[in-house]
């Protein structure tokens, strides 16, 4: 028992443990979803994520001492969202043909996304920083961390909450989809993206490349929308 102490105490202070662990479990959530046929309840990024928090608790681990390891897949969130530019480049004539479109979807999406959110935080009693932490929800997670702690949230609380909306997005969207009739992939990308970033435009993809590429465009626009009218929505809070 003492060396197995002694093994666990030396392979939890090395970084690359929890690199790896967070591989490894996120392959292990990949596999888990496929077997559930994409339900989003199963999602990876929320499987991961459920299963990495116990294993902190159950061994005392600290977070800042997780995300020493981990950071590297934190760094990886920027260049993958840049990265989502080039199926984009593939159909930008038909991004053309209806971008006065997408940008009044865009600019209504983000301000009904962040007011409803304010909105029911306020009637509910909740505190200033709570509000601020739950506005930028609908944002793709490094733009809305950074949102949130410009206009005094917690980009901790931001970061659940935006996982909890994407999964929620991805698991209400397709009902609706069928529902209202709506086939156009471009729409169903869009509507995905706007509504929930990263986790929305994984299941795009799942749909077509179209699809995606217009997830993929939502996303830039929402996090550049957000980033000027959330801080404005806040000021007038205060």
């Amino acid at each position: 028992m003492d060396r197995l102490t002694d093994l666990w105490l030396y392979l939890a202070a090395s970084p690359l443990l929890w690199l790896t662990l967070t591989l490894i479990v996120f392959m292990f959530a990949l596999w888990l979803n496929r077997l559930a046929k994409g339900s989003p309840l199963l999602h990876p990024v929320l499987v991961s994520m459920a299963i990495i928090i116990s294993i902190l608790t159950l061994t005392g681990i600290s977070y800042n001492q997780y995300f020493e390891g981990a950071q590297f897949v934190h760094f990886l969130l920027g260049p993958a969202t840049v990265a989502l530019a080039v199926p984009l480049y593939d159909h930008l004539a038909k991004v053309r043909e209806i971008m006065a479109l997408l940008l009044v979807t865009c600019v209504s999406g983000a301000l009904v996304a962040a007011m409803s959110a304010a909105g029911v935080a306020l009637l509910m009693g909740s505190m200033p920083e709570t509000v601020m932490s739950i506005m930028p929800k609908s944002v793709t997670s490094p733009i809305a961390m950074g949102i949130s702690e410009k206009i005094g949230g917690y980009p901790s609380l931001t970061s659940g909450l935006v996982l909890i909306t994407g999964t929620l997005g991805c698991f209400v969207a397709p009902p609706l989809f069928r529902l209202m009739n709506i086939e156009d992939h471009k729409i169903r990308g869009f509507v995905l993206g706007v509504s929930s970033h990263g986790i929305g435009t994984a299941l795009a993809f799942e749909i077509s490349a179209l699809a995606g590429a217009f997830a993929g465009l939502a996303i830039g626009m929402t996090g550049v929308v957000s980033a000027i009218l959330i801080p404005l929505m806040a000021r007038m809070l205060s």
